[in-house]
């Protein structure tokens, strides 16, 4: 896919920033359903995919079955459920092929700052565009009506690695997960993977299977993890598609998933004796005899208070049951040059440390959001419907589900602004901005108590303590609510600076 630059000014109807999974999706309903209006999709790096063109470690794969995490409107073909990053690459190029997308996708062009005027009802966004060939960066400014910021939440050019110490006496290859290098020979090498998370689980099996496997893979963990396996092809799927046609059974597959992995959270949530019961009986059975589960698969939390592993046809445990992988729980003292020396005194050699630590959390990439001259600050904003944001005027996100597969709710989000603004172009309005009652008490917007949740609290938007403020992690919650009025007293309207709230007799219009 080629990039081109753009003229110094242009204006758009919608701006979506992001071509991964979120923008190529936006870009899909929008083309299909807003044909009138003018759209672009703005992306900072060379190639389209997002997640899952940037990370390139070992086994790279959705946490999520991709009959949910995949569009509503594309059905997912691949016997696996569970699948590779390879695999939701190749969907996406197809999806953008099969939606002549392609020309409205500008690679390498990266927007670094945004400036609203009410006078003008629109966006002002500086773009810096590198050209294909020389690398050479120009700036462009863009005019659009409204910004879809398909963004992610976190930081692209760097995940978190703490300072450990004596990192610089190490002898071997210390690498990070989002920065895998190309290269990297991990073959007959003793590895030690720090972290405990989804990317760590991945990693494990994953370097210690095939050709070119590693001599052994350690998990160093500071804290367990709950870890559970789940077949990677959905038998059900293959029979409903089989019984009911591609199409339909896709949909049969999607709508049984949602409400079973609904019914799973839910039921862990509110049984987490019960839950924590069941998946450590299910871990005992996959381990060794005699593995101490207590040490290294029992959380000091309850189930869902931090996110879930998934372990497809239980690899994880099959690497360790073999011998090939084996998992330490305790703190880290300092590096060696042979490896790392435990607070226990004991040393793990290693040939590579991956310290798949985790993210750094940021909303739009960092970029400077002015309304009217004055800079906001993201974290005094709340969320509106789990997509707008209070203060900003015609500003969406796409942030998905952390419980569930994040595609499900980007699809709810996508349909609910298309009817946001036809409804806005039907009554003649210009602007459409969340204002949040200044009594409302406030809390965090994610209500995990995972890392890289907790060092970003200060940095995210809040979320209040009921709708519509607050930030639904349920695909049903947010079906009915963005199914629902397409707005309410809280949403106000208006052209230029004049704004106002939703007019009386339009507050009977329904998605």
């Amino acid at each position: 896919m080629t990039s081109e630059v753009l003229d110094s000014v242009e204006q758009f109807d919608v701006v979506i920033i992001g071509a991964g999974v979120s923008g190529i999706g936006a870009a899909t309903y929008f083309t299909r359903e807003l044909p009138g209006k003018s759209l672009v999709v703005l992306e900072g790096r060379d190639n389209i995919g997002g997640t899952w063109d940037l990370f390139r470690y070992p086994g790279i794969r959705s946490d999520s079955d991709l009959h949910t995490f995949g569009y509503e409107f594309k059905p997912w073909r691949h016997e696996a459920a569970i699948a590779d990053a390879p695999m939701i690459r190749e969907y996406l190029r197809e999806t953008v092929e099969e939606n002549d997308l392609a020309p409205l996708i500008k690679l390498r062009h990266r927007v670094v700052a945004a400036e609203w005027s009410s006078d003008e009802s629109r966006w002002t966004l500086e773009v810096e565009a590198a050209d294909p060939v020389t690398g050479t960066s120009t700036t462009k400014v863009i005019h659009a009506a409204w910004v879809f910021a398909a963004t992610g939440y976190y930081r692209y050019d760097e995940g978190f690695s703490p300072a450990f110490p004596g990192r610089s006496d190490f002898g071997g290859v210390v690498v990070h997960p989002q920065h895998w290098p190309e290269n990297l020979d991990h073959g007959g090498k003793k590895v030690v993977v720090i972290g405990s998370g989804a990317t760590a689980i991945t990693l494990v099996p994953a370097m210690t299977s095939g050709e070119g496997a590693a001599e052994h893979v350690t998990m160093l963990q500071r804290t367990p993890t709950y870890v559970l396996a789940l077949p990677r092809i959905d038998r059900v799927a293959l029979a409903l598609t089989k019984l009911l046609g591609q199409k339909r059974g896709y949909a049969a597959t999607r709508f049984k998933n949602v409400w079973l992995d609904r019914g799973i959270v839910k039921g862990l949530r509110t049984f987490p004796r019960a839950g924590r019961a069941l998946i450590r009986r299910q871990n005992i059975k996959l381990l060794p005899q005699g593995f101490d589960v207590d040490k290294h698969f029992n959380p000091p939390y309850d189930p869902w208070d931090q996110r879930l592993c998934l372990a497809p046809d239980g690899d994880f445990f099959e690497a360790i049951k073999a011998g090939k992988a084996s998992v330490v729980t305790d703190t880290i003292s300092r590096f060696s040059e042979r490896g790392i020396i435990l607070d226990s005194g004991e040393e793990i050699e290693a040939d590579i440390i991956v310290t798949a630590t985790g993210l750094n959390m940021r909303l739009f990439d960092g970029m400077p959001i002015v309304v009217d001259g004055d800079r906001v600050d993201i974290a005094d904003s709340v969320t509106y419907r789990g997509m707008l944001l209070s203060g900003i005027p015609n500003w969406a996100m796409a942030i998905g589900y952390t419980t569930s597969s994040w595609t499900l709710k980007v699809g709810l989000m996508c349909r609910y602004f298309i009817d946001l603004v036809r409804h806005m172009d039907s009554h003649g309005y210009t602007t459409a901005v969340p204002v949040a009652p200044t009594s409302m008490p406030r809390r965090p917007v994610m209500d995990l108590q995972s890392g890289y949740a907790k060092r970003a609290e200060s940095l995210m938007p809040k979320q209040g303590p009921s709708a519509p403020w607050c930030m639904a992690m349920a695909y049903p919650e947010d079906a009915k609510a963005l199914r629902g009025p397409v707005f309410d007293d809280n949403l106000h309207f208006g052209s230029g600076r004049h704004i106002e709230q939703a007019a009386t007799e339009g507050r009977s219009a329904h998605v």
